[in-house]
């Protein structure tokens, strides 16, 4: 065959070769055009990522918390310490480049009530930019200004402030040549925005605080009369038993070190049961034979991770007043049961019960009465797992209660704090 005839067959194959990718490739292009969907649903799905991304770094509040005492660190959304200064800084940023992007501005500048927090784009307009948020926070309402100066010449500028409930948190700058009536009313939404977000971080750090709260409720709980009736019952060994006496006075120090520990929220069920261990020992002192005690555990419940005094408020009340009215004393009964991917920890008593419809309005918010540590303990519950992790409660008057609560074994992003778990004296 002549070459020149090699030649035209072998470009010819290339041509086809050619022109066989192209129309695949513009058949790809245009089925992920058309899994895209319209140009209004671009759109929607933009700014709906753009606000996702943004909502993320929001949550811990405007970025100025923590530097003086002025704007949000007021609300207690500030992160203490110079590294918690700069990594809410570092959000700040990262939530004005999205919320910039989100409203197509030249510049845009976030600031809490003290100042400018986070500019993106020209860093020369930070001055102009809390000029223009103090306005904005100060009459509570979105402000225009024409012709701003600039290292370059001039831009307009759209303020929007940022208002949680009727206290002004800071307020959105949008920077653009020229602004547009589209704009301002974008930059008021997203400050609008904005604040949600806020209000959500709030609402995020007072349900921490109550958590905290509800912890210091339980620990108040153990009462002077509690420890008066320990202490009572170590001195009546100390002449009579005196290694009996040396053996209460570590449990006694051993569970006073664990309810009051001040690290961490969650503990493991090995260690709660050390200390509810420890707390029936006391009462055994006390009450002797009249209060037995029965232990069913399973071992591969022991490294799960439950939240920090949740059981020993259960077999405190169990004690204090199922047991302690009943002539005669009584049982407990303490089960931690492996139920697949839940541990199931159950407290009974055979003591005198509670009334269902005390305990009723006890769980559904009434007052708790002596029954706060079934109060507290439900409520954290509910907190962490949600509401079908409360407790369940069968009980009525005579018949004793069983107090019964589930969590999950698994629990990824939840620690427990090394230091909450060392400290036992040596027997």
């Amino acid at each position: 065959m002549p070459e020149s005839t090699l030649l035209a067959t072998a470009a010819g194959v290339v041509a086809g070769a050619l022109a066989v990718g192209i129309v695949v490739l513009l058949r790809r292009l245009a089925l992920a055009s058309k899994e895209l969907g319209t140009d209004e649903e671009r759109a929607t799905y933009r700014t709906l990522h753009l606000a996702s991304r943004a909502a993320t770094h929001l949550r811990g509040g405007l970025g100025g918390a923590g530097l003086g005492g002025s704007g949000l660190g007021g609300a207690g959304l500030g992160v203490s310490g110079l590294g918690g200064q700069d990594a809410a800084r570092q959000d700040a940023a990262r939530a004005t480049k999205h919320l910039r992007a989100l409203l197509g501005c030249d510049t845009l500048a976030l600031a809490d009530a003290s100042g400018v927090v986070a500019v993106d784009g020209d860093e020369s307009l930070a001055p102009a930019a809390a000029r223009l948020a103090a306005e904005a926070v100060e009459s509570g309402r979105p402000q225009l200004q024409r012709r701003v100066a600039t290292a370059s010449g001039e831009t307009d500028a759209a303020a929007a402030p940022i208002l949680v409930g009727r206290r002004a948190a800071g307020a959105i700058v949008a920077f653009a040549s020229p602004v547009r009536a589209g704009l301002v009313r974008a930059t008021g939404e997203v400050a609008d925005w904005v604040a949600a977000q806020v209000e959500l971080g709030e609402l995020d750090a007072s349900r921490a605080a109550l958590a905290e709260a509800e912890v210091r409720a339980l620990r108040a709980q153990i009462s002077p009369h509690f420890i008066y009736n320990s202490l009572n019952a170590i001195a009546s060994f100390i002449n009579t038993d005196p290694a009996k006496a040396r053996e209460l006075v570590l449990e006694f120090a051993d569970f006073t070190r664990y309810s009051f520990r001040r690290h961490g929220d969650f503990t493991t069920v090995a260690e709660e049961l050390r200390s509810i261990d420890s707390y029936l020992r006391l009462e055994r002192a006390r009450f002797g034979e009249r209060l037995q005690v029965t232990l069913q555990i399973a071992p591969e419940v022991l490294s799960t991770v439950i939240p920090f005094l949740s059981v020993q408020p259960l077999v405190e009340n169990a004690v204090r007043h199922g047991l302690e009215a009943k002539e005669g004393g009584g049982r407990i009964t303490i089960t931690a049961e492996d139920q697949g991917a839940f541990a199931q920890l159950t407290v009974e008593d055979d003591g005198v019960g509670i009334d269902p419809e005390v305990l009723g309005r006890v769980l559904a918010g009434g007052p708790p009465g002596d029954h706060v540590g079934l109060r507290n303990v439900d409520t954290r519950l509910r907190q962490v797992y949600g509401d079908e992790h409360g407790l369940v409660v069968e009980t009525n008057v005579g018949a004793g209660t069983l107090v019964r609560m589930r969590v999950p074994k698994s629990q990824p992003g939840r620690s427990v704090d090394a230091r909450g778990l060392d400290g036992r004296m040596e027997r």
